[in-house]
């Protein structure tokens, strides 16, 4: 009985030190820590989210994002036709004109604003657009009269809560004042409507220019749609890291003081009619162009890619403490596994919350140096050799700065973490290919 309970004890402790099983639970352990790794990237998805949320609030009570519709000629006329029974039928139409020459200049002053942990960019702006109406090419319109008298002017704004100064228009040398509309069209967003003098457009064989400025504060970034045969653009600001968007770009400089962007845009370089009747227009915004003023990475971002590297940091390390138990037959047991896995996980876990109250790049360098020293002390504890000890903190200490240097390089990042990877599988493969499995099994 005795006999039988040694060889049962005996076969139980070899297979506790089995190579084969201890793989098996090391890979097991990894996989099983994918669960607090996904739980870590939907808590910087939560964040990022409450994030956008907050700079909504921020922004909805100074001004959205702004996007410049510069103005639009609109004259009604009226279209006889025969109907039935030979009565004579009268449809009401409207021709929108857009302006033969556009030029708009843009003086903007940006400013952050803290509500909390939270930041948004916001601006003020000085706008002045000016330019000119060519009438000689019209349409021909049948059985059409044209009521010039009725003729108004459409300008754009998306967000009219940024305008902060009276708008008034100069037109064929008079000026008119601007008033909302209280409609939104589709085209040009928000309207604003300046009703013209009876005499301003009436002769049909002239150019009529116009000129107006007004001051737009806003959020985030600035729009324009090129609405002109030729439309040129100019944009100068105090903000050190301009984003420029849409479909076209500018010719730029950038400097301590700001930013200088100048666009030019032809009518072959956007798809938009110079004419069109009522709403045959849906929408300029395939057109348009502008400045953004945030960061195009920010530190959710951030965070998130360096959270899908969790993975390889795990199993890396378990591949370490797994050579170390196999070559030097000092067992490890899987909770001290599990242990330093989690101390892996909760570096995230210490970016996240750090980066969110300094910048990125020094709540990198705590949350490693903490995660390095709390497993480095540990591992001392069950190495107990200096030397494998060091080897382990120098492997974290590449791996920490390999990982910042990819999140550094956007463009190239899947180039060189495919590149590192692979050296780091190569060096494995390198130092254990004179181990005997089968031998090791045996012993």
């Amino acid at each position: 009985m005795e006999a039988n309970n040694k060889q049962n004890s005996t076969i139980t402790q070899s297979i506790a030190q089995s190579i084969t099983l201890k793989a098996v639970m090391v890979g097991f352990l990894i996989i099983l820590l994918l669960i607090p790794s996904f739980m870590i990237q939907g808590l910087i998805k939560e964040r990022q989210d409450r994030s956008r949320e907050t700079i909504e609030k921020i922004n909805s009570k100074w001004s959205d994002a702004q996007t410049i519709c510069a103005p639009i000629l609109s004259v009604p006329y009226t279209v006889s036709s025969m109907g039935p029974n030979d009565k004579l039928q009268y449809q009401q139409h409207v021709l929108n004109i857009t302006p033969e020459v556009l030029d708009v200049k843009t003086k903007l002053s940006p400013e952050e604003r803290h509500y909390g942990i939270y930041k948004t960019i916001l601006y003020r702006s000085e706008q002045d657009l000016s330019g000119e109406f060519s009438l000689k090419s019209l349409p021909q319109l049948e059985n059409a009269t044209i009521h010039w008298d009725k003729s108004y002017l459409r300008l754009g704004v998306s967000d009219l809560r940024g305008i902060t100064s009276n708008l008034t228009v100069e037109l064929a040398g008079e000026t008119y004042e601007a008033e909302a509309s209280g409609s939104s069209d589709t085209s040009l967003g928000k309207e604003l409507v300046v009703a013209l003098a009876g005499d301003a457009v009436k002769q049909a064989g002239q150019p009529l220019s116009f000129h107006c400025r007004f001051n737009l504060n806003g959020s985030s970034s600035i729009n324009y749609i090129p609405l002109g045969k030729t439309t040129n653009v100019h944009v100068t600001g105090s903000w050190n890291a301009p984003g420029y968007i849409g479909n076209f770009s500018p010719e730029h400089t950038l400097n301590e003081q700001g930013f200088d962007a100048t666009w030019g845009v032809l009518r072959f370089n956007r798809n938009i009619p110079e004419v069109w009747t009522d709403n045959q227009v849906d929408s300029f915004r395939d057109s348009s162009f502008g400045v953004n003023l945030v960061e195009t990475v920010d530190h959710y971002q951030q965070n998130m890619r360096s959270a899908k590297y969790a993975i390889m940091f795990i199993a890396l390390t378990f591949v370490i403490f797994f050579f170390v138990e196999t070559l030097t037959k000092k067992r490890i047991h899987p909770i001290q596994y599990l242990l330093v896995g989690i101390a892996l996980i909760l570096f995230y876990s210490l970016l996240l919350s750090i980066s969110e109250q300094l910048s990125f790049g020094i709540a990198y360098l705590i949350a490693s140096l903490s995660t390095i020293g709390l497993i480095t002390v540990y591992t001392q504890s069950i190495f107990k050799n200096k030397v494998q000890t060091g080897m382990l903190t120098f492997v974290l200490c590449l791996l920490y700065a390999f990982l910042y240097m990819v999140l550094q390089l956007e463009d190239v990042a899947l180039l060189i973490g495919s590149i590192g990877l692979f050296v780091i599988l190569a060096i494995i493969m390198y130092f254990s290919r004179k181990v005997d499995w089968y031998k090791q099994e045996e012993k």
